[in-house]
């Protein structure tokens, strides 16, 4: 299996505007990551910085409703997410 798997997803985060103000920028992480494990059967990933600074942007109560990540899922099973451009 020498092929890369690489897939550009929207995830959205409304539902996680309905957890408690001062837990919603770490939930959304979560969220993202758990979405890319279901979605790309996955066992581990790892967020690049630039998805963390953009659900944190405007601080921890108010999170982006949505994100788009370009997600790379290499030979070993891990994938890589990355933000994409709009």
């Amino acid at each position: 299996m020498a092929e890369e798997l690489e897939r550009t997803y929207v995830i959205p985060l409304r539902k996680v505007k309905n957890v408690k103000r001062t837990i919603r920028a770490p939930r959304a992480i979560r969220e993202v990551q758990n979405f890319l494990m279901k979605h790309m059967k996955a066992e581990e990933v790892k967020l690049d910085a630039s998805i963390n600074e953009f659900i944190w942007e405007r601080g921890i109560q108010k999170i982006p409703s949505k994100v788009k990540v370009n997600a790379v899922k290499d030979e070993e099973g891990v994938v890589k997410a990355t933000l994409a451009e709009n």
